[in-house]
């Protein structure tokens, strides 16, 4: 069922609409220029490699690493899988470390191929977070030890949006001689990373996050000092053995013009849509003083709001809204009926965590939209909360 034609949509940490001039440039390279670009002994195949070529120095642009350091994949789910699987299968080959250091509001691609290693033989700690949602570099530097292979770090959270210390927490993997590892799903395209300033070994990207197709990301992979990875998929050794199979080449171009907008409109867009997020607050802390906001606000996407209202429901509440999209939290977890465990690790009960909602606000989103979409919230808020009032007098 398609959404009405007035719906808003305010749910952009799930996922982004292609941007239209992405969507050009990657148009033609379905079937006017369609060659494969493992095929260069030929024209066709010459020019789709050329155009792969443009698009890696774009990405690695983003993120301030070289072309040489971007592997293409499907997403970051796949990113995540190959740096952590990778690195931990490596060291344990050669007899260099089996432990790994995460943190407990990672995506749960993060948690669960840290657990599927575990099972292969490595350690796992889990370091927790603070009350906004940050994680303590001294705690993470009290979880490495001599046997650790791999910090991973989220670079800003799927849910509450806060930007973790990446460079301080950098600094101390380098130091300890441990790789760094960040899901940039939620980041990149939206607020600045440098893989050289922040000492970032392997860094995750996702294309529809950042108004690229669903089903292209990157994975950055440091050359020096060299993040060495075994692969996960046997094939033709493409992407320098890091990733076999034969890249989708209108994906990639896309992703590549996704990188090169970003870069182009990051400062800009960033302080609209921080003023967005402002102006929607602003709106529902008129009706509901008591709203409160989960996770750090100095240190958060500028598109990304959490917010929940004591007494109400979420799930009911999204229900009362169907011309506005917003969600609970991660689109990866929508399936589970219980409360998120992002909220839970920074410490909110079931009853808070159940009654908080995730807004997000994209490139296309307007003030208009904000207003329509804050007094629609309000208003199912009031409503619920009066029927839960008649309901308790009865």
């Amino acid at each position: 069922m398609s959404p009405a034609p007035t719906a808003i949509y305010l749910d952009h940490q799930a996922t982004t609409p292609v941007d239209p001039r992405v969507l050009d440039v990657m148009l033609p390279w379905f079937s006017e220029t369609f060659g494969n670009a493992h095929s260069e002994q030929h024209a066709w195949g010459r020019q789709a490699a050329d155009a792969v070529d443009v698009a890696r120095e774009q990405v690695a642009a983003l993120i301030g690493a070289t072309a040489r350091e971007i592997v293409f994949t499907s997403g970051a789910t796949e990113s995540n899988n190959l740096a952590i699987k990778g690195a931990v299968r490596f060291a344990m080959r050669h007899g260099r470390g089996n432990h790994i250091v995460t943190v407990s509001t990672e995506h749960k691609c993060v948690l669960e191929s840290c657990a599927a290693m575990a099972d292969e033989g490595a350690e796992m700690t889990i370091v927790g977070v603070g009350p906004d949602g940050l994680v303590d570099p001294e705690l993470v530097a009290a979880a490495i030890t001599d046997h650790t292979v791999l910090v991973s770090v989220m670079a800003a959270n799927n849910e509450i949006g806060v930007i973790q210390p990446l460079a301080e927490l950098g600094a101390l993997c380098r130091a300890r001689g441990v790789l760094l590892h960040t899901d940039a799903a939620q980041a990149a395209g939206k607020v600045p990373l440098d893989v050289e300033a922040m000492q970032i070994d392997l860094l995750s990207i996702s294309g529809h996050k950042m108004y690229a197709p669903k089903g292209i990301g990157a994975l950055y992979t440091r050359r020096r000092p060299r993040a060495r990875l075994l692969a996960e998929m046997s094939g033709g050794g493409q992407e320098r053995g890091n990733r076999s199979g034969t890249l989708p080449v209108p994906m990639v171009v896309a992703l590549g013009e996704a990188s090169v907008v970003a870069v182009s409109e990051m400062s800009a867009e960033g302080t609209r849509l921080a003023g967005l997020r402002t102006r929607m607050l602003d709106r529902l802390r008129v009706d509901h003083g008591d709203m409160f906001v989960n996770g750090a606000m100095d240190r958060r996407v500028p598109g990304n709001l959490n917010v929940g209202f004591p007494g109400v429901d979420a799930e009911a509440l999204m229900t009362a809204l169907e011309s506005v999209a917003i969600s609970t939290g991660s689109a990866c977890t929508s399936a589970s009926v219980e409360p998120s465990y992002v909220l839970r690790a920074l410490g909110l009960d079931d009853a808070d965590a159940g009654a908080s909602i995730r807004i997000g606000f994209g490139r296309f989103t307007t003030e208009t939209e904000v207003d329509i979409a804050a007094d629609m919230i309000a208003a199912a808020v009031g409503t619920q909360r009066s029927d839960s009032s008649v309901r308790a007098a009865e």
